[in-house]
């Protein structure tokens, strides 16, 4: 079979699979997915239609499989199955335990539908993948999950929430629109105490209750609430100087994994050895809580209000730890 026939002949397994797996598709972007011309999705489905594949045209809309219908699951590649078994481990490392159990017996099933080769390959490379950094610290063990099924189902909930600033626990009752991973978890949500969309971390959380009430569609309020970020929360520049030889090399290197989490742009090596950084950050508080570990080996340069911050961190530390 040459080159061209077996490009084919994986396309169109390939869109098979993915008629299966979604509800409405356009020729648009199965050509996209593909890399080919809309010309040539027209020619596939004809070929699946062809071949008894009851594919449904919906006339200006797109292509859909006949309700029903289902074909025996697809082989995984060896790429596939590696691929999954990252998501497993990442899943494991940055949601919770009820999440990372429902991946793992997801793993389960793709494992028992391997070859024996890929599945001995799974398992030999199964060690060499690793996942370091710390799992969230919600103190509710099916957080994620929980929100995941409010989000979902339009349910509210209610929560006990812990402030950045203060520290001071509000109750909340809140109707969660998105969940995304940043730094740590955050839940996006209506907050109807306040009347305002807001952005919870979820390992702030520290009681959580999922109600059985609806709450009514905000159209496109997700989208909504990130234009609204982004036309408000204007950057401002801040400058450190930075003397690695004044901390010990475990945080040296955390500086410099941790640096483009907190708006590093650029730095500047100087010729005492030191290195003079520009942050550009929406938070102050944000940046002066990372740089706090750093005292003796971090002069700020600018702005004022970064020294301020600092000053006032370390006062609360001094309170807590030497009163």
């Amino acid at each position: 079979m040459i080159d061209h026939e077996v490009n084919r002949l994986s396309r169109l397994v390939a869109l098979l699979t993915l008629l299966q797996t979604k509800r409405m598709v356009t020729a648009a972007e199965l050509a996209k997915r593909f890399s080919v011309s809309t010309r040539t999705i027209y020619r596939d489905i004809r070929t699946l239609e062809s071949a008894g594949i009851p594919v449904i045209t919906h006339d200006g809309k797109g292509y859909a499989m006949l309700e029903g219908y289902r074909l025996p699951p697809v082989m995984f590649s060896r790429g596939e199955a590696t691929a999954l078994l990252t998501a497993e481990k990442l899943a494991a490392r940055f949601t919770d335990p009820a999440t990372a159990l429902l991946t793992t017996t997801a793993m389960d099933k793709v494992r028992a539908a391997l070859r024996y080769t890929d599945r001995d390959h799974l398992e030999t490379l199964s060690p060499q993948i690793q996942v370091l950094e710390p799992a969230s610290e919600s103190n509710r063990a099916d957080t994620y999950q929980q929100l995941l099924r409010a989000v979902t189902s339009r349910l509210v909930a209610d929560i006990t929430y812990n402030a950045a600033e203060t520290g001071l626990s509000t109750s909340r009752e809140i109707e969660p629109i998105g969940l995304y991973l940043s730094q740590h978890w955050h839940v996006v949500a209506f907050c109807r105490l306040r009347q305002q969309f807001r952005d919870f971390r979820l390992d702030r959380i520290r009681d959580l209750n999922v109600k059985e009430e609806v709450f009514a569609v905000r159209p496109q309020a997700l989208q909504n609430y990130w234009i609204d970020q982004a036309n408000r929360q204007g950057k401002e520049k801040a400058v450190i100087r930075f003397q690695v030889a004044g901390v010990i090399p475990a945080l040296a290197r955390r500086m410099e994994d941790t640096k483009h989490q907190f708006g590093f742009t650029h730095e500047t090596l100087l010729s005492d050895g030191s290195v003079e950084m520009l942050f550009l950050v929406g938070s102050l508080p944000y940046l002066a809580t990372w740089l706090l570990p750093y005292a003796g080996a971090v002069t700020v340069l600018e702005p004022v209000a970064l020294q301020d911050q600092l000053r006032e961190l370390a006062r609360q530390v001094h309170d807590a730890f030497c009163a």
